[in-house]
């Protein structure tokens, strides 16, 4: 029979975290909390009051001060596993979960998955080759020592780091264990649990590559897990959704995420916001419901990604390129085509670049493939357009020798066109404004993959992608840019002439011409 010991590792809110592991625990699965030693002496109070009579509860007395990055929560982890195994002998799973984490399914559910597949539910993929991260430290996160916490004492972190790599100083990994890396949110089996715990008291070596490695929550368990258990044995994901910020940080989730989170392949998801009461109330009673039945949508992170534009980075504090230097510079013109449809605002382009001026460009920081004159590398990829787009912008300027430069843009890149209004250029935006029908959006969704051909998924992404659309319009639209012009679908012609004419500075029957444009708004 399945019973599940949580570990629930915590630092803040004791009532909710009281909360928390009553509900987990009454479905008769087993919680071990283990409470940041920094937090209050009133939340550890709080927590012995309100879980002492919780038979399925148990609490880590001996607490650890927990820093991000840092072994400590790999420490705090291990002496929560030690605990379970003691105070719990009949856990088969062991599942690792923050205060932050809310179930998106019941407990009936999670216990027969796992009857069903006696496997590790373990993210794991090779640290060197596998891309899990995609920019900043990467494998020096394992060949150099990191001595401080990055979070608390910032300069000796880094200046450490300098200094080895100056001195040419490298960590020498073990030979005969490949290192891994993945979530640090997993759900492992007792036998793994104890092999691991027992491989560490055995192997010194390991416990030290790992104890002055950086994120070692990320590759101590992927790492032990992949070297322990055959490959068939293990789901190489986490049975835990969450998706993160453009600072590698996990995102929070709000109450519109409801139907999205529980369509998700997975068990729990993290981070529910506090702010999130609507969500909250709803996914309290799941786990202990009897539900069996959940919607299925599409890859939850790829469409919190596609809604974002953000993605996981493996710096901490990456600071955007465009808020340390680069300027378009003073006494250029910017002109922006914004659309939502992409190939309208490309007729639109057809027509202006048969004007000759402005010079016009496609989707520059939104496709590859858009066509730039060589730029000293910048024109290579989207990756390297995006990181630095003010200065990219400033090249393309002065290797084109133009006055005037107008390209097209995504209106989910608001940041970005927050960002030049900031800017010393004169700017100008036109927003072409179609109409977008459920059709297009399923056909949308279908392009990006953010879902399948299902039509419950599609179904289930529709209100989530049109408050997209609708929000990114209204935002522009509240941005408070001086000269913004609006081609609208449908409008008389001369007045899409009138605003052409203003965005562009070109003639009235000119703009008139370009505005009667056959099938310009077109599918």
């Amino acid at each position: 029979m399945t019973r599940i010991a949580f570990i629930l590792l915590v630092h803040k809110d004791p009532e909710a975290v009281v909360r928390q592991a009553r509900g987990l625990a009454a479905s008769g699965d087993a919680v071990v909390v283990h409470l940041d030693a920094r937090a209050p002496a009133e939340a550890w109070r709080i927590l012995q009051d309100g879980l002492r009579a919780e038979p399925g509860v148990a609490l880590v007395e001996r607490r650890r001060r927990c820093g991000w990055g840092g072994w400590s929560l790999v420490a705090a982890t291990i002496s929560a596993l030690r605990l379970a195994l003691v105070r719990f002998p009949d856990a088969t799973h062991f599942y690792l979960l923050s205060g932050d984490c809310m179930a998106i399914k019941s407990a009936v559910h999670a216990h027969e998955l796992l009857a069903r597949d006696d496997v590790d539910w373990i993210e794991s993929v090779d640290f060197f080759d596998g891309g899990w991260i995609k920019t900043g430290m990467q494998e020096e996160r394992l060949t150099r020592w990191h001595l401080f916490n990055e979070r608390e004492r910032k300069g000796l972190f880094y200046a450490s780091l300098d200094l080895q790599r100056r001195l040419g100083l490298r960590r020498r990994l073990p030979a005969d264990v490949r290192p891994m890396i993945g979530s640090q949110w997993w759900c492992l089996r007792r036998a793994t649990v104890e092999r691991v715990l027992r491989l560490l008291d055995e192997r010194p070596d390991l416990r030290r590559l790992f104890r002055w490695s950086w994120i070692p929550d990320e590759t101590l368990f992927q790492t032990l897990v992949r070297h322990l258990v055959p490959r068939e044995e293990i789901r190489s994901r986490s049975p835990t959704f969450l998706a993160f910020t453009d600072y590698g940080m996990p995102a929070s989730f709000h109450d519109e995420h409801h139907d999205m989170l529980l369509a998700q392949n997975a068990l729990f998801a993290r981070k529910i916001s506090p702010g999130a009461t609507r969500l909250r109330a709803r996914l309290s009673d799941l786990w202990a419901s009897q539900r069996r039945d959940y919607p299925r949508g599409g890859d939850g992170r790829r469409l919190h990604d596609y809604l974002t534009g953000r993605g996981r980075i493996g710096e901490r504090y990456g600071p955007r390129a465009w808020e340390v230097g680069g300027r378009v510079g003073a006494g250029r013109e910017l002109l922006l085509i914004v659309a939502h449809k992409r190939h309208v605002a490309k007729r639109l382009v057809g027509m202006i670049r048969q004007q000759g001026d402005p010079a016009v460009f496609d989707y520059v920081f939104d496709e590859e493939a858009a066509a730039l004159p060589p730029l000293g590398g910048f024109e290579r990829g989207l990756v390297k357009r995006s990181r630095h787009p003010r200065a990219m912008l400033r090249v393309l300027f002065e290797a084109q020798d133009l006055a005037r430069l107008a390209f097209c843009i995504d209106p989910c890149r608001l940041d970005l066109i927050q960002d030049l209004i900031e800017d010393r250029t004169d700017l100008r935006i036109l927003e072409i404004a179609t109409r977008i029908d459920d059709a297009y959006l399923r056909l949308h969704a279908q392009r990006l993959k953010l879902a399948d051909t299902d039509a419950a998924g599609l179904d289930l992404l529709m209100p989530t992608l049109r408050r997209q659309f609708d929000g990114e319009s209204r935002a522009l639209g509240e941005a408070g840019i001086a000269r913004h012009y609006r081609l609208v679908e449908g409008a008389p012609a001369e007045d899409n002439a009138k605003a052409l004419q203003a965005f562009l500075d070109i003639p009235a029957d000119t703009a008139l011409d370009i505005v009667r444009t056959p099938h310009l708004f077109d599918d």
